[in-house]
């Protein structure tokens, strides 16, 4: 038996459509990137990820057409103006580059632990290595240009040892212990994630067409700027370094290179990673106060996030994602097609 005619499961088909839905934003942004930015390093990397989106959404397309599965729609040209004045300077598409390779090494990981059939597996698998080349090209300009923010050290114990008392556990009070190295790990990639959001925010604030959707942004901001005071505040109290700000990296631009459509979806897929990211960091937080701000922070955006649906919903732009079929519709739809010797 062929093992590529075995049908794919909802898994699978639903990182199809999320890997589709995520490059066909990505190759917008890297078209429109790709007219402004001057720095021949990061032409390359823009040029090398744009090669690799497009690759992939063919390949998404196929595996869909095997399938019988409708091609989402996406994003296309009708969601990018590539001639608009520039919004971003050089340095802060180095770093989306940076966060995005991130995101998308995080997901590709998922994705092969999700896929069954050998065909998708070696796809994901192969789509993760080409993303890895990616990360390390995007990393390592950042380095030799300087303008990467390194995580903070720690210095080596004398010894090993273990844990003897609950005030490891401490926040609120009493004394409050040092972070462990994977707490100010998971504080730094958010830090340089929130970054990455709140200067998007901060660009599409001046180019959205909506009233509606500036309004949006500028409440997301708020909240990205709180989240970064929040985790910097923590890093303060420990004398720890934290990462740079790329905001004064916007421009003065006030024509949209983007759809409003295309700007929503890109603030809720970074609001739905954050929340991700933040529930990880939340599952290895030892200390009660970190513990109870992720909580908190996490509910925020969750909030955030279903209001950026509800005002996609409203204006029809948020795509339906694969689901189970509907079987009280289903049978409902059987009975009312039913004649009067049928019921």
């Amino acid at each position: 038996m062929d093992p590529t005619r075995i049908q794919l499961t909802a898994p699978e088909i639903t990182s199809l459509w999320t890997q589709y839905m995520f490059d066909s934003m990505s190759i917008c942004f890297i078209k429109y990137a790709l007219e402004h930015i001057e720095d021949q390093d990061i032409i390359e990397i823009y040029s090398f990820s744009l090669d690799l989106a497009e690759r992939h959404v063919q390949s998404v397309k196929e595996f869909f057409k095997g399938e019988n599965y409708p091609i989402p729609k996406g994003f296309t040209v009708e969601d990018v103006h590539t001639k608009a004045p520039r919004l971003f300077q050089d340095p802060f598409y180095l770093y989306y580059m940076y966060v995005m390779s991130l995101q998308g090494l995080t997901g590709y990981a998922l994705s092969v632990g999700n896929s069954i059939r050998a065909d998708l597996r070696k796809y994901h698998m192969d789509c993760n290595t080409e993303t890895m080349v990616l990360f390390e090209k995007t990393i390592g300009t950042m380095l030799a240009k300087g303008i990467y923010t390194r995580p903070p050290v720690i210095s080596p114990p004398e010894q090993i040892d273990f844990v003897k008392q609950q005030s490891f556990l401490t926040g609120w009070f009493g004394t409050r212990r040092p972070l462990t190295g994977m707490e100010i790990g998971d504080i730094t990639f958010n830090l340089y994630k929130m970054h990455q959001h709140v200067t998007l925010k901060v660009g599409f604030s001046q180019v959205a067409e909506s009233k509606k959707v500036r309004q949006y942004i500028k409440r997301g901001m708020e909240i990205a700027n709180k989240h970064i005071s929040t985790f910097e505040r923590i890093f303060r109290e420990e004398k720890l370094n934290y990462p740079i700000s790329w905001q004064s990296q916007v421009t003065n631009s006030t024509i949209s290179p983007f759809s409003d459509k295309w700007i929503m979806y890109q603030i809720l897929l970074s609001t739905q990673v954050t929340i991700a990211f933040y529930g990880s960091a939340l599952s290895v937080t030892a200390r009660r106060d970190l513990a109870e701000k992720y909580i908190g922070l996490t509910s925020e955006l969750i909030r955030f996030a279903e209001d950026g649906m509800n005002l996609m919903i409203d204006n029809g732009w948020l795509e339906e994602p694969p689901k189970a079929s509907d079987r009280r519709a289903l049978t409902n739809g059987k009975k009312e097609g039913l004649g009067e010797e049928g019921k």
